[in-house]
């Protein structure tokens, strides 16, 4: 276990290509470049819960370290001129806790600062298990989430999703799937010669929570748009 912390913390500093602050008055290609950015910043920084469907219950509680790690599909090769480093994946570590509340309602929320970047990325959200489950029948749920960048002076970007999951567990072991919608608004500033997108981008997840006491273990795999992430997370469950 302290061996996997380790490679947790180690993913969310290790950014060897990525070096350097976000300049959009760098990226060339016009207007198309600064969508496909948009969109594969959009997939990669919208809200992952990296969570089964079924509630906590009141008691209930989840703190982990999380790694987000997104190929960006349309943007890869632009990053050389926003940041001036090439790669084609971003690697995005989040500090992530959920509660359990009643009436199967669970919220959580995350802060992420991505090293050697001047992104830094915060989110929330509210899910409700309106099937609870139990030895036979699986949890359904509904979640709304939100997420906001700051930190990049030239570019604001949210997004907001709304999506539908099920899990159901088999002893220490909880697998998930589900679906939704991601909402995005990106909005450069005004020098840079770009105008606002606003767009959505479809979502399908699944993803596995093995629950091995006091340590918990989960990984989920997203796809948003045209970018698939994958995401661990490592820490505490009960």
């Amino acid at each position: 276990m302290k061996k996997l912390l380790v490679l947790t913390c180690a993913l969310g500093i290790a950014q060897p290509a990525m070096a350097g602050n976000i300049n959009l008055g760098n990226l060339t290609g016009g207007q198309a470049s600064f969508r496909n950015v948009s969109e594969d910043l959009g997939s990669a920084l919208s809200y992952k819960g990296v969570v089964p469907a079924e509630s906590m219950g009141i008691t209930g509680f989840d703190l982990g370290l999380e790694v987000t790690q997104t190929d960006l599909a349309k943007s890869a090769a632009l990053w050389n001129s926003l940041t001036g480093s090439d790669f084609s994946k971003l690697y995005v570590p989040k500090l992530h806790v959920t509660k359990g509340l009643p009436l199967n309602i669970d919220i959580g929320a995350f802060y992420s600062a991505v090293p050697t970047t001047d992104i830094r990325l915060m989110g929330g959200e509210l899910r409700w298990a309106f099937i609870e489950g139990g030895t036979a029948t699986p949890a359904v749920a509904v979640r709304g989430a939100l997420t906001k960048l700051s930190g990049v002076n030239q570019l604001s970007l949210d997004t907001k999703s709304l999506d539908v999951s099920i899990s159901k567990g088999f002893a220490m072991l909880t697998p998930y799937a589900g679906v939704g919608q991601v909402w995005v608004n990106s909005t450069p500033d005004a020098a840079t010669g770009f105008t606002a997108e606003s767009f959505t981008q479809s979502k399908l997840f699944a993803g596995a929570n093995l629950n091995l006491g006091m340590t918990n273990l989960a990984l989920e795999f997203d796809k948003t748009g045209a970018a698939q992430s994958t995401s661990f997370k490592l820490g505490f469950r009960f």
